[in-house]
C-alpha cells in the first residue's frame, strides 16, 4: 500500500511529547541545581570536582536534554504517521529538521562562546531565546497555541537577563508549561 504525503510538517509538540519534554526540562533544572549546589557547598561529594569537569557535566546534560527531547518529537511523529498512513519524511518535515538542527548547532555554539568569554549570567537567557526559536520553527500554521510557550520562553529569558539567579525557576516554569501544553493539546 502506498503511503500518502500530507504536505505539512509532521513534527509537533502536542500530547505526550510535550509532557515528556516538560519532564526533561524539570530533570535538567534539578540536575543543574544539584550539581551547582553540590559544587558550592562545603563537605559535599561534588565539592571536590574541578570547575572544568562541572562545565563538561553541564554541557553533557544539555546535550542529553536535546537528544531526548528530539527523540520524543520524532517518535511521536513516527507513531502518528504510521497510525494515519502517511509519509513521515516529506519536503516540509525535512526542511523543519534542517532548521531544527541548524538552530541547535548555532545555539550551542553561541552558548559555548559566551561560556568561554565568562558571560555565565547570559547562558540561561540565550538558551531560552534559542529554545523559543526552536519552538517557532516547530510550530505549524494551524497551531497558534505554541506562541504561548514561545512568549513564555522569551519572557523568562528577559527575567533571567535582569535577575540571573532566576534560572532554576525559569526552567521549572518551562517544565510546567510544557506539561500543561501537552495535556491541553492532546491531538
Amino acid at each position: 500500500m502506498q503511503l500518502q504525503d500530507n504536505f505539512k510538517n509532521n513534527f509537533s509538540l502536542k500530547g505526550f511529547a510535550s509532557i515528556l519534554i516538560g519532564f526533561y526540562f524539570f530533570l535538567l533544572a534539578y540536575a543543574y541545581k544539584y550539581l551547582l549546589d553540590g559544587f558550592l557547598i562545603d563537605n559535599h561529594p561534588l565539592g571536590v570536582i574541578s570547575p572544568q569537569i562541572l562545565e563538561i557535566l553541564c554541557i553533557v546534560l544539555a546535550v542529553i536534554f536535546i537528544v531526548f527531547s528530539s527523540f520524543a518529537i520524532f517518535f511521536r511523529a513516527k507513531r502518528k504517521a504510521k497510525k494515519e498512513d502517511y509519509l513521515l519524511w516529506n519536503k516540509q518535515s525535512k526542511s523543519a529538521l534542517k532548521k531544527y538542527f541548524l538552530t541547535i548547532i548555532i545555539g550551542f555554539g553561541i552558548l559555548l562562546i559566551l561560556k568561554n568569554y565568562g558571560y555565565i549570567n547570559l547562558l540561561t537567557p540565550i538558551f531560552l531565546c534559542c529554545y523559543a526559536t526552536l519552538l517557532f520553527l516547530l510550530k505549524s500554521k494551524d497551531n497558534n497555541k505554541l506562541y504561548v510557550l514561545i512568549g513564555l520562553a522569551i519572557l523568562l529569558a528577559l527575567y533571567c537577563f535582569m535577575i540571573p539567579s532566576y534560572w532554576y525557576s525559569s526552567f521549572t516554569i518551562m517544565a510546567i508549561a510544557h506539561a500543561a501544553f501537552g495535556l491541553v493539546e492532546k491531538n
